[in-house]
Formats: C-alpha cells, sequence, structure tokens
C-alpha cells in the first residue's frame, strides 16, 4: 500500500453509535478546532506566549511521536513513504499540505509548505494578527514523527505563517546538528526540563492567585462588618449593591459623604469586585501632602529633580498601575495640580518631575470628599472639566445617624475585632449602652463608633461593656435619637447577649448556660426560638 492510498475508511474504524474510535489501531478523540483555540487563547492570557508555545509544542511533539509510533506498528510497509506524515496529518483535519519535499544529500532535510492550518485560523480568531509564526503545535507534531522515524533529533522551524498575512506556511525540517546554532532559541519550547519549570511557575502563581481570592472573599464576605460596612438598614445595603455593579465597568468614581462614614472602605468594594482586584489598590490623602510635594507624590520624580531627590522614584498613578488609585478629600487639590490630574486623565500617560519622556498607565480612578463638588465646581474652586472627568458616578454613603439599624450590628464587629486585638474576654453590652449608642449622633461617624468601643474594651473590667467605659463625650451626650429608635424589645437584648457568649467560648452551651446563669434546658429553648427573631 501507498501513502496516496490512505483514506479514513482504510484507517478510522468507530461504533455507529459511539463510544470509542480508531485511529490506526489506537484509540482516538474528535476534538473541536475551536475549544483547541479557546485553549490557546486561555494558556496565553493566563500563562503568557512563552509558556503557551512550551506547552503547545510539547503536546504536538508527543502527538507526532505517537502517531509514527502507531504506524511502525500497524503499517510499517508505509514508515518510509515521504507522503506519509503529510497525508496522515491532513486525514486529522490539521491543515492542507500543498508540498512536501524531502532531501537525503547532503543531509537530511524537509521543505514543507501548507495552507489551512487550523492554528492559525484559531490564532488570528481568538487572539489577533502576531508578529512571529504561531503554528506551535504543528512544528511539534513534525518535529516528533520525523525524529521517532529518523531515530535522531530532529526540529522543525515554521518560518512564514498564513496568521501574520503569508500566503502559505512554511516549515524547514533538519536534524539538530544541521541546524547548528540556528536551532538554539526554539529548544526551549521542546524539552521537558522547560515544561517542568514552567509548571513549577504557573504553580506558584496560581497559588498566590488562591490566596489572593480567599482574602478578597474575606475581605467582601465574612469580614464585611469589621470593614466598617455591616449593613441592615435599606440606605446602606442600597450603597452596596450600587458599588459592587458600579465595579463591572471601569468608569471613574466620586464618593461623597461626612468624614468617617467609611469611603475608602467603599472605594476597597468597587476595587474588590472589579476585573482589577488582583493588582494594586493605592490611596493617597490629598489634604495630607503639601502642595509642592504632591506632583511628585502622584507622578515621580528623576533623581537629582529637586533638593534631596538623589534617586529615581516611582509616583502613585505608576504604583497603581494596572489597579486603582483612590484619590481622598480630592476636592482639596490646586487648580494647578487640578490641571495636571485633567491631562492625565486623558492622555493616559504621566511625566515624572525632571524627566522630558512620559510613560503610559493604566488606573482606574476613585475619588471621594467631604465636600460638594458641584457647588465647588460653581465658585470656581474646582475645575469644571476634571468634576466630569471624575464623577462619571456619584456614590453618596450616608452617615452613621441616619443608618440606626447599623449601629448595634457594627457595634458588636467592632466589639469582637478589639477584643481579638486586645485580648479579653467581653460578651456585650449593658443594656443603657446599647440604647446610649443608638440615641448618640455620631458626628465622626463609623471611625468615631469604631475608637469608642476600642476605647470602651481597653478600660471595661467585667463581661460586659457599662456606661463608664464609654468616652466622656458619648456617656454624657443628651440622646438625639426618637424614642422609637431608642427603645429596643428585651428579646433583642436577651438574644444577643446570649449568642455573644455562645461565640466568646467557641461555641461550649454548657459553660455558656453556667454563666449566663441559666439552665441548659433554658438555653437551648431560648435558641430555638431565636431562629424565628429577625436577624
Amino acid at each position: 500500500m501507498k501513502a496516496e492510498e490512505l483514506d479514513l475508511r482504510r484507517i478510522l474504524s468507530f461504533r455507529p453509535k459511539g463510544g470509542t474510535i480508531q485511529f490506526m489501531g489506537h484509540r482516538a478523540m474528535i476534538v473541536d478546532a475551536l475549544a483547541m483555540g479557546l485553549l490557546r487563547k486561555e494558556l496565553i492570557e493566563n500563562l503568557g506566549n512563552f509558556a503557551a508555545r512550551t506547552i503547545l509544542t510539547r503536546f504536538g511533539y508527543a502527538h507526532g511521536w505517537s502517531t509514527a509510533d502507531n504506524l511502525c506498528i500497524e503499517y510499517p510497509d508505509l514508515k518510509d513513504d515521504p507522503k506519509t506524515g503529510p497525508t496522515l496529518h491532513m486525514l486529522q483535519g490539521i491543515l492542507n499540505v500543498a508540498t512536501n519535499d524531502v532531501f537525503h544529500e547532503p543531509s537530511f532535510r524537509i521543505s514543507i509548505r501548507s495552507q489551512e492550518s487550523y492554528e492559525a485560523e484559531q490564532h488570528l480568531l481568538h487572539v489577533g494578527i502576531p508578529s512571529d509564526p504561531v503554528c506551535w503545535t504543528l512544528t511539534g507534531y513534525i518535529s516528533g514523527y520525523c525524529s521517532r522515524m529518523q531515530g535522531e533529533e530532529v526540529y522543525c522551524i515554521e518560518h512564514q505563517c498564513c496568521a501574520m498575512g503569508d500566503a502559505i506556511c512554511r516549515y524547514e525540517v533538519r536534524t539538530r546538528e544541521d541546524w547548528d546554532e540556528e536551532i538554539e532559541p526554539h529548544l526551549p519550547f521542546f524539552r521537558a526540563d522547560t515544561i517542568d519549570s514552567v509548571l513549577h511557575e504557573v504553580t506558584a502563581k496560581l497559588k498566590k492567585t488562591e490566596r489572593d481570592i480567599k482574602v478578597r472573599r474575606s475581605l467582601m464576605d465574612g469580614d464585611l462588618g469589621c470593614c466598617g460596612l455591616a449593613a441592615k438598614s435599606k440606605t446602606m445595603r442600597k450603597t452596596i449593591d450600587l458599588a459592587r455593579r458600579i465595579a463591572k465597568v471601569e468608569s471613574s468614581v466620586v464618593i461623597t459623604g461626612e468624614s468617617g462614614v467609611g469611603k475608602e472602605r467603599i472605594a476597597r468594594i468597587i476595587h474588590s469586585e472589579s476585573s482589577r482586584a488582583l493588582r494594586p489598590f493605592v490611596a493617597i490623602n490629598c489634604s495630607a501632602v503639601t502642595e509642592t510635594l504632591l506632583e511628585s507624590e502622584f507622578f515621580g520624580h528623576a533623581r537629582g529633580a529637586f533638593t534631596g531627590a538623589n534617586r529615581d522614584r516611582i509616583g502613585l498613578f505608576e504604583a497603581a498601575n494596572g489597579g486603582t488609585l483612590f484619590l481622598d478629600e480630592v476636592g482639596e487639590i490646586s487648580p494647578g495640580m487640578q490641571a495636571k490630574l485633567l491631562r492625565v486623565l486623558q492622555e493616559k500617560e504621566i511625566r515624572r518631575v525632571g524627566e522630558n519622556s512620559s510613560r503610559p498607565v493604566d488606573v482606574r480612578i476613585i475619588s471621594a470628599t467631604n465636600r460638594d463638588l458641584g457647588n465647588e465646581v460653581s465658585a470656581g474652586r474646582f475645575r469644571e472639566d476634571l468634576y466630569y472627568r471624575l464623577c462619571i458616578f456619584e456614590l453618596v454613603v450616608p452617615a452613621l445617624r441616619e443608618r440606626q439599624e447599623d449601629i448595634l450590628l457594627l457595634a458588636r464587629c467592632f466589639l469582637d475585632k478589639s477584643t481579638q486585638k486586645i485580648g479579653k474576654e467581653i460578651i456585650g453590652f449593658q443594656p443603657e449602652v446599647t440604647d446610649r449608642l443608638i440615641q448618640y449622633e455620631w458626628p465622626g461617624n463609623v471611625r468615631q463608633l469604631e475608637n469608642t468601643i476600642e476605647h470602651a474594651v481597653v478600660l471595661c473590667q467585667g463581661k460586659r461593656i457599662g456606661l463608664d467605659d464609654l468616652p466622656k463625650a458619648v456617656r454624657s451626650a443628651q440622646g438625639g435619637g426618637s424614642v422609637a429608635n431608642a427603645i429596643r424589645k428585651i428579646d433583642d437584648l436577651e438574644r444577643e447577649q446570649i449568642l455573644a457568649a455562645i461565640k466568646l467560648l467557641d461555641g461550649d452551651k454548657t459553660e455558656a448556660a453556667k454563666q449566663l446563669g441559666i439552665s441548659l434546658s433554658s438555653l437551648y429553648q431560648k435558641l430555638k426560638r431565636y431562629q424565628t427573631l429577625p436577624v
């Protein structure tokens, strides 16, 4: 039999109703070219070109070697026919070989010209026009096939590729010795040790990514309350929900609200829910940096740019490249600095102080202010064009006094945080303390509440925080909340104390009942009843 006589009816067998397919006597599978293209895209995007090419080249090499080995066993009379390899490749739907010129003198060499390479087609479809040939699996296949047939190292290099716009894909095949130094840049893609090093690197990256994701989930789920964003109130839940929806786009955001309401924590939600979550989140308080230093802080400086600049230094825009830059108190920026910031947002590039060349940056800007920027624009203190650049979305974070339902939830979170930090066993608040916390106006908002609870934990000498443990400003203030909001149900107070005791004792209900002064059966009855109470 000759290679020209090979066709799928001769070498392909299958069960009509599916299950197994045999190609030259060995099990084969039908794999969709589009799926292979998507795999290539995922490898390139997640591992980079080098790792993707290495994996696909080694895959092709193994396929080619296996095909040649099967051929020698099943059709030994065809192994010396130079047309057999190209024919088998075409029968597998991989490409269409136009010419296949084989030479043995003065040494083994093959020149191949082909069209309709599935790799070139899929690379164009999913990745785009490349700058170098991309038929990595094909060159691996040819190398593996020829190495098995020749009994020595044979390598294939692609010189022209349809994906690059060439009319054909052109490959040249030579032995390792005949390639000489020209093969050196290509060898790492064929070597198993390269695969091992790539996989070790990939494993390390995946582990780091997994850790980052766990941290992100911890911040967004379990520790959300202790980040100052616990929310039962409709207004705060609406704000957090809007922040998470805004996170899915790349638009700039301005977060407004009083000092201490948690504007930076909202900014971190937007960052951690966005596609930039694993890239840097860099924050700066614009009001805390002097005007003369702010430009250097933003854009960096070159060595010798000014007195004291004894080395090159990157700025916050470069540090946040690929991620998010949070500009707190953005309304404090001077008009001159506003103009420079506007230029960066328009051009998407920065210039270090003392340098003449610009550097591209990819940064999402989230700003925060306790001022009304609209009024600042009307008063001429803030550039209108910069305002519209920054404020594509505006998020208003309500003051703590406007969401009284959240006060005790936050207080409990801060109590847990402070007791762990300081090492005290405190199970909750006295009833008069919870009433005072609800009635107080909280001019410093969430930040003041957190400081108040830490202050109380330090002073508390019992199991529950009392009025005397609170800071004087909170303890002596006249209540401003309504009577309806100040009065709490006894069930709510009892439930809070019991659940806090169980948590403090790591779930030991027997000990919790003992310390609370009730029987174990009473404790279980109360816990059963609490399941029907609102959380």
